[in-house]
């Protein structure tokens, strides 16, 4: 079973946005981020003909930590492709959760279209990272967790790659209490979801490097751009100046160490970038999987950014 994460006040937040500011620290959750809640709820709906040649997923990291954690739990044969980009301590780790890990490729897609190979040859149970309904629905308890806790909520907050998140958000707030608006948070450096939303697809698409490889995806899923765009209010992006900003923000006046992707929806609220105001805002911080050799060079990209150190 997945923890039942807290959702708790930044008083730093609230000074300097004059709101009311909660954290929902995914951080905090198994394996580091709120990635497993999907695969746990995929791989639990699994049947034993489906499972008996194994699971086999593609991630960035945070997907595969969860997949192998989840299989595990059912006694599962799990194989994992990650991109060789992959930081270290993410492949680690999902080794440690006893998964078959093959580092392959250069970016998630390439990993992707690798796993899917390998899934025709053996014909084991492909886990999807975002762009599947049981995927979707149990990202969709981080929202429902968060709105019993926190329930004035005017704004939710959320970080978007593949979009499960976003979309699984969407759907649990909208049913729940439709008047509270659900922003999505890109990367400038991969705004795909961003770009669909706002209908400028016909644009070059910005794909790069980002600190935020959590959320670095190319190619959103069909099923999570459909729900995004029927239910969600807005998609913005954020600098890397400001994730990186945002990480140090969380590592010194909230003593959490916070990942690009959970960084990027606090970068939002920090850099002033929602599209109205907000009285009391949601930020879901939705993993904590960074890999601290990089901490100077987010150090240093921060530096480019004049209010990075006046909080």
């Amino acid at each position: 079973m997945v923890h039942r994460t807290s959702c708790k006040q930044s008083s730093t937040l609230n000074r300097i946005t004059g709101s009311e500011v909660f954290l929902k620290l995914e951080n905090l959750q198994k394996t580091g981020s709120f990635k497993v809640r999907g695969a746990f709820n995929k791989i639990s709906q699994l049947s034993d003909e489906e499972c008996a040649k194994g699971i086999i997923a593609a991630s960035a990291g945070n997907h595969a930590q969860g997949v192998a954690l989840a299989g595990r739990e059912k006694g599962l044969q799990v194989t994992i492709f990650m991109p060789e980009t992959t930081p270290e301590a993410k492949v680690l780790a999902t080794r440690q959760y006893g998964a078959d890990v093959r580092l392959i490729g250069k970016n998630f897609e390439e990993a992707y279209a690798a796993s899917k190979k390998e899934q025709l040859l053996t014909g084991a149970a492909f886990v999807h990272p975002f762009d599947d309904l049981a995927i979707i629905e149990g990202q969709a308890t981080v929202a429902m967790e968060m709105l019993q806790q926190c329930p004035d909520l005017d704004t939710i907050v959320v970080p978007a790659g593949g979009g499960g998140l976003l979309a699984g958000t969407a759907i649990a707030v909208k049913l729940i209490y439709p008047s509270v608006r659900v922003i999505g948070v890109q990367a400038q450096s991969a705004s795909a979801i961003s770009s669909i939303f706002h209908g400028t697809t016909n644009s070059p698409i910005p794909f790069s490097p980002t600190m935020a490889e959590g959320i670095n995806v190319k190619d959103p899923g069909k099923l999570t751009t459909k729900i995004i765009q029927s239910y969600v209010d807005d998609v913005i992006t954020v600098s890397e100046q400001e994730i990186a900003s945002s990480i140090l923000f969380m590592l010194e006046r909230e003593k959490m160490l916070v990942e690009g992707a959970g960084a990027a929806a606090v970068a939002a609220v920090l850099y002033n970038h929602l599209p109205f105001n907000s009285e009391k805002t949601g930020i879901i911080v939705s993993g904590g999987n960074f890999d601290i050799g990089k901490l100077e060079a987010c150090r240093k990209i921060s530096m480019n950014l004049g209010k990075a150190n006046s909080f």
